[in-house]
């Protein structure tokens, strides 16, 4: 028996002597909701940045498709009648695109939504009193406001976003 002993005290942690468990829990569990801010913020902004890239380009086929109809009809050419109506198609592809892009933005809202209920859920009675008294409850904004900045852009919905982009940027017909 005092030979068990002895090879359990021959064991050596990792973890420094004052780390709990439940330190290295809370730790983990902060670490786990930082990676989840982290990866929503990355999707956030591919969706801003493929909303900008279709907006760019409905706006500069729509600029186009001005060009030709500004021709009288006498004068049109049928190159020109025919680019007309490739372009329009073209228009309605990519605001097709954007439509399911929004759809899609507006469906993750909601799925992030859902996500941080669980997660209060699960974590609160398990983490409450260490994050609370770790202070990691405290505001949960990545970005500390300034009284001398503006809000960050990214505080509206991505959906929000995508529609003041378009509606302002783009005026799709």
């Amino acid at each position: 028996m005092d030979e068990a002993n002895e090879k359990s005290e021959d064991v050596i942690s990792m973890a420094d002597s004052s780390v709990t468990l439940e330190d290295i829990e809370s730790e983990l569990f902060k670490i786990e909701r930082l990676q989840n801010v982290l990866v929503r913020r990355e999707s956030e902004l591919r969706y801003m940045m493929d909303d900008i890239q279709l907006c760019n380009e409905i706006t500069r086929l729509k600029r186009e498709l001005q060009k030709l109809v500004s021709i009288p009809d006498q004068d049109k050419s049928k190159e020109d009648r025919t680019r007309e109506e490739e372009l329009l198609q073209q228009i309605s592809k990519l605001v097709e695109t954007r439509d399911f892009l929004v759809d899609d933005v507006e469906f993750e809202r909601l799925r992030e939504r859902e996500e941080d209920r669980e997660m209060a859920t699960f974590s609160q009675p398990k983490f409450q009193n260490t994050l609370v008294t770790k202070g990691a409850l405290q505001d949960q904004k990545v970005v500390p406001k300034s009284p001398h900045r503006p809000a960050p852009f990214i505080t509206k919905t991505g959906l929000t976003l995508l529609k003041d982009c378009c509606g302002v940027t783009c005026s799709i017909m």
